[in-house]
């Protein structure tokens, strides 16, 4: 079996992932501070890029998989914002369960693909060997 390749971030990759954490930090400054036009805004460049970023990134299994967690944790807590900027978020659906609670679906299934990740998958490997997908 030939050796994997391992992966490094290109330059142009880099400068996106880069501008990626600017929005993501824009989206929940706003957020803290109640700005709600541009947390709601910031949304779509965050999560727009986080997908581009795993689909870049789709031969690579371990890379794939931590990106779309990623993906998946940008949509809970875009969902978890709005709810709250738009005062939902208290609003019981279930016993003492609130509309803020639904967050929970996206964060177990990001959790859940790093956990078939790191359970199932990189068992199979050496520590630093990359899997292709």
């Amino acid at each position: 079996m030939e050796k994997p390749e391992f992966y490094s971030i290109p330059a142009k990759y880099r400068k996106m992932e880069n501008l990626h954490i600017v929005f993501w930090l824009l989206k929940d400054i706003s957020w803290c501070m109640v700005w709600k036009p541009l947390g709601i805004l910031m949304i779509v460049p965050t999560l727009a890029i986080s997908i581009v970023i795993s689909w870049r990134n789709r031969h690579f299994i371990s890379e794939t998989c931590h990106n779309l967690a990623i993906s998946i944790w940008i949509t809970a807590n875009s969902y978890w914002m709005i709810s709250e900027f738009l005062c939902f978020d208290t609003k019981k659906i279930f016993y003492t369960y609130t509309y803020k609670h639904l967050a929970i679906i996206p964060f177990t299934i990001g959790i859940a693909i790093l956990a078939w990740y790191y359970l199932v998958v990189a068992k199979k490997y050496k520590v630093g060997e990359e899997i292709l997908g």
